[in-house]
C-alpha cells in the first residue's frame, strides 16, 4: 500500500512542477509593457525616413560599382569598420529598366530571412578572401537584418541609398567583395574604425 501511495504522490509532484514550468514559460513570453507600439530593435542602424543610411563617401565617386541583370546598377559609396566589431557598408542601387523592380534574390534564399525581409539586402555578403570566410548580414533578435528593407518596388529610373551591416573582418583583412543575388562581386577596401 506504501509503494502505491508513493508512486501517485510522486506523479501527482510531477504533474504540479510540469504545469508551474509552463505558467513560468508562458509568463516570460509576455509583452514589453510599451503600450503595443513596436520599437524598432535595430540599435546600430539609425535609419533616416526611407529606411536606409546616409551614404558617407567624402569624395563622392563610388569605391565599387556593378552592373547586372535588367540594367540594375549597384554601387558601394562606404565600407567602414564600426567600433563595435561590425562593418558597414553603404551604397547607392539604380534601376535603369524601363519597368518596376523588385529586387529579386536579394532578400537571401534562407528562409527565416526571406520571409522577414521581402524587398531588401537580406541576402548580401561580404567575403573575406585573406581570411578565407564569408559574413552574412547581421539580425535582431526578431529575425530582421540589419539592412535597408525598400518597402517597395523601386521604379523606373530611380535610385534608392542602401546599407547593410556585417560582422567584421580580422583587422589586416581589409580586401573584401561584396556580393548579393546575380550582381557580380564588388571588390571594396575597409576603411578604418571610429
Amino acid at each position: 500500500m506504501n509503494l502505491r501511495r508513493a508512486t501517485k504522490l510522486r506523479t501527482g509532484m510531477t504533474a504540479v512542477s510540469l504545469a508551474a514550468g509552463l505558467v513560468l514559460t508562458v509568463a516570460g513570453c509576455g509583452g514589453d509593457d510599451s503600450g503595443g507600439e513596436a520599437k524598432d530593435a535595430r540599435p546600430s542602424a539609425k535609419q533616416d525616413g526611407d529606411g536606409s543610411r546616409p551614404v558617407t563617401n567624402d569624395s563622392g565617386e563610388p569605391l565599387a560599382e556593378v552592373k547586372g541583370g535588367d540594367d540594375i546598377t549597384l554601387s558601394i559609396t562606404s565600407a567602414r569598420r564600426e567600433s563595435g566589431g561590425f562593418v558597414t557598408v553603404t551604397g547607392k542601387v539604380t534601376n535603369g529598366s524601363g519597368k518596376a523592380w523588385v529586387a529579386p534574390g536579394w532578400e537571401g534564399n534562407e528562409s527565416e530571412l526571406a520571409l522577414r525581409n521581402k524587398l531588401s539586402v537580406a541576402g548580401a555578403k561580404l567575403v573575406d578572401k585573406k581570411g578565407k570566410k564569408r559574413y552574412l548580414v547581421l539580425r535582431d533578435t526578431e529575425g530582421r537584418c540589419l539592412c535597408t528593407a525598400f518597402g517597395q518596388p523601386l521604379q523606373a529610373g530611380k535610385s534608392k541609398t542602401w546599407y547593410a551591416q556585417f560582422p567584421a573582418p580580422p583587422e589586416g583583412n581589409d580586401e573584401v567583395e561584396f556580393q548579393i543575388a546575380d550582381m557580380p562581386p564588388a571588390g571594396v577596401a575597409l576603411s578604418g574604425g571610429e
